[in-house]
């Protein structure tokens, strides 16, 4: 950092040498003296716009969820920010979908219809062996998951 305020006063104030222009601008780096320093990243406000996006809530959702008699549900990261690859396990068979966040929850299309998964409380998800468990997701009635 002490490095960048030196380079930019050299270049503002033209005074790093007395030689007049050996502290002008020389290609992609800066003269300071008889040495040629590299140019600085570009620290703009307009590469900030591509620093990455504050994470969703959803992402903590990531890895394995387990419900009941092989019920499972698997999210991963998908390949854009907000996308997830969705794996769920029902008793019958297994469907893979592409979900996006959505707020609290993440939506997906199964068999044409919208879908979404939200946090929910193994009371809500209606199955009996999830009863008392707090740490769980939903996509409707009877399809719950659980970690706890």
């Amino acid at each position: 950092m002490k490095r960048i305020a030196m380079i930019a006063g050299c270049v503002l104030a033209a005074a790093c040498s007395p030689a007049g222009d050996a502290g002008a601008p020389v290609g992609d780096g800066v003269a300071a003296g008889n040495a040629i320093l590299p140019a600085e990243p570009d620290m703009t406000i307009a590469n900030a716009a591509e620093a990455p996006a504050t994470p969703a809530p959803t992402d903590a959702w990531i890895g394995k969820w387990v419900g009941v008699e092989g019920l499972a549900l698997d999210i991963a990261p998908g390949p854009d920010a907000g996308q997830y690859a969705l794996k769920v396990s029902l008793l019958d068979g297994t469907g893979t979908y592409v979900g996006r966040a959505d707020g609290e929850a993440i939506r997906f299309t199964r068999d044409g219809r919208e879908e979404s998964i939200r946090k929910a409380s193994g009371d809500e998800t209606g199955l009996k062996y999830l009863a008392g468990k707090k740490d769980c997701l939903m996509i409707r009635e009877g399809e719950g998951f659980c970690r706890d």
